[in-house]
């Protein structure tokens, strides 16, 4: 690219593959392995380091930290990357850390994810396409986060926690659990409070599909029987239906966490 994207203040080093139409701010530091897609502007004062590529047109704004060693106490220098998608937003502070020979050597963000300030990335995650981390998200390491998951202000999420697809944690949050598939959970600690309706609907999702949907929603958390047997149940009854087999599957998967259940219920079942 031509010099003139790049200020003269910022340090790009030898090695680091810079696109067309990229923009440099003052004061930013692109590592030698750094590899910037067409179109990325890095503001002011931001640090891409490590074996990082960033996605075509995402915008990084003043202190973000990307690609700097993960906070692992067992990283010994293994070349691990981190990958971010195109067209996101990484606010103000936020950091993301590359993978570890512990886990799967990455760290990958998908397209149109929008990190607000001082948000968390660790080391090892799976971030789907339009994820929104709100001020102050703690996510910890080997998390997978599905596609349009919404994380509220100050919420902490434990390592090796799953958010299915469409899920919303509540701001303030601490979540220790796998949270299924258009879920909503709030609290510290947090618990299943119902579905993500608000979310369904910006969607586009039906009244007819968010009925049915909820409908599923109460027998596989009802009171009698055994989550497993409910789920037979639900399967069978929504046998053709996209979105409950969607959670279905997402349970059965299963995980190193329990299932973030409703108040009074145990996802050990």
């Amino acid at each position: 690219m031509a010099d003139q994207g790049i200020h003269s203040s910022a340090i790009v080093e030898d090695g680091a593959q810079v696109g067309d139409g990229v923009k440099i701010g003052p004061y930013c530091h692109v590592g030698p392995n750094v590899v910037l897609r067409d179109g990325v502007e890095l503001i002011s004062h931001a640090v891409v380091a490590g074996r990082t590529t960033v996605g075509a047109h995402t915008r990084v704004f003043p202190f973000a930290s990307l690609g700097h060693q993960p906070q692992d106490l067992k990283y010994e220098g293994e070349p691990s990357t981190l990958e971010i998608g195109e067209e996101c937003q990484i606010r103000e502070g936020v950091t993301m850390n590359p993978g570890t020979k512990g886990g799967v050597m990455a760290t990958k963000i998908g397209d149109r994810c929008a990190f607000l300030a001082n948000s968390h990335v660790g080391h090892d995650c799976k971030i789907g396409d339009n994820v929104v981390f709100s001020n102050n998200v703690m996510l910890a390491g080997h998390c997978d986060i599905g596609d349009y998951v919404i994380i509220g202000g100050g919420a902490a999420i434990i390592q090796f926690a799953r958010i299915g697809r469409h899920g919303f944690v509540g701001g303030m949050s601490g979540l220790e659990n796998d949270l299924i598939p258009y879920g909503m959970a709030l609290g510290n600690r947090a618990y299943l409070s119902g579905l993500n309706i608000i979310g369904l609907q910006r969607r586009g999702f039906s009244r007819d599909k968010i009925h049915d949907l909820r409908r599923a929603y109460r027998a596989l958390f009802a009171a009698e029987g055994t989550l497993a047997e409910r789920m037979d149940d639900v399967a069978s009854e929504f046998s053709d239906h996209e979105t409950v087999q969607e959670i279905i599957g997402f349970i059965r998967q299963g995980g190193k966490r329990s299932l973030c259940t409703p108040r009074g219920q145990s996802g050990t079942e």
